[in-house]
């Protein structure tokens, strides 16, 4: 990723995803209403990796654009932050953002950490967080590695939840879902706009307590690569992106098996951006 574009209203704009599908879905939608705008020069590189991956190539302009998250972007520029609600979480990270990056407008949707439940444990009165907590000593939780790490104690200290045994399956994938399908685990940690949710009867709980933050979609961009016109033209993608949106363009790629290029110019043209 050395090396690369040199940015700006006359120069080539590369956009980057992260290792995942969402990620590269959002790219290419970010790519079409670039070039509905007049950018002549637009390319979505393949996924690069994770977001220490993502803001060095960013830094050195091998990347000049990616979409992103707001809670987890802030995370990574200030470890310690208490934002959780939208507002909170963009205004911290427009504020401590370095000078070299700028955010644009973020977007309504929003595809955040969930703990889910089968059906059974939900209708003992399961729905939220809270309702769940009385009985974490007797369920084991399957998540991603860093899980444990980064939430056993915030979750314990805020509902009081102390779960029985904490299992790492997979970030969200393949491996949570049938861990939790099969009742090898009892709660696991999905993504919000999965359609793995809704597929399998899962039940999401509230949040009732606010403990993770908010990941609204926000563009990343490296600063002075993009012009007012590229900006109005992402902040109008912004503007029409809803959570229900956003996990209908996931059931079309990891459902429907849709190509991501096809699924960025049905999105551009049903909401009037192209």
């Amino acid at each position: 990723m050395r090396g690369g574009a040199e940015g700006g209203p006359s120069g080539e704009i590369v956009i980057g995803a992260s290792d995942v599908g969402e990620s590269l879905l959002l790219a290419h939608i970010y790519a079409g209403a670039l070039r509905e705008a007049g950018a002549g020069n637009v390319t979505v590189h393949p996924p690069v990796g994770g977001r220490e991956v993502v803001v060095r190539a960013l830094r050195d302009r091998s990347l000049s654009l990616v979409p992103e998250y707001s809670g987890n972007l802030l995370r990574h520029f200030a470890e310690d932050t208490t934002a959780t609600t939208s507002g909170e979480v963009y205004a911290e990270l427009r504020r401590v953002l370095p000078r070299e990056f700028e955010v644009l407008e973020q977007a309504p949707a929003q595809d955040t950490d969930v703990l889910v439940v089968r059906r059974d444990l939900a209708r003992q009165g399961v729905r939220t967080i809270s309702d769940l907590a009385p009985l974490c000593g007797d369920l084991v939780f399957g998540g991603p590695g860093q899980w444990a790490d980064r939430w056993r104690a915030r979750i314990k200290e805020l509902y009081g939840c102390e779960f029985k045994r904490i299992t790492v399956t997979d970030t969200g994938g393949p491996v949570t879902v049938a861990a939790l399908r099969s009742g090898k685990i009892q709660v696991a940690d999905l993504f919000s706009t999965s359609a793995t949710i809704e597929n399998n009867g899962f039940v999401p709980l509230e949040d009732d307590k606010n403990m993770f933050p908010a990941q609204n979609i926000v563009p990343l961009a490296a600063r002075g690569v993009l012009s007012a016109r590229h900006k109005e033209a992402l902040n109008a993608v912004s503007a029409v992106l809803t959570t229900e949106k956003l996990t209908r363009l996931n059931v079309e790629f990891t459902e429907e098996k849709r190509h991501p290029v096809d699924i960025a110019e049905d999105f551009l043209r049903g909401n009037g951006l192209a």
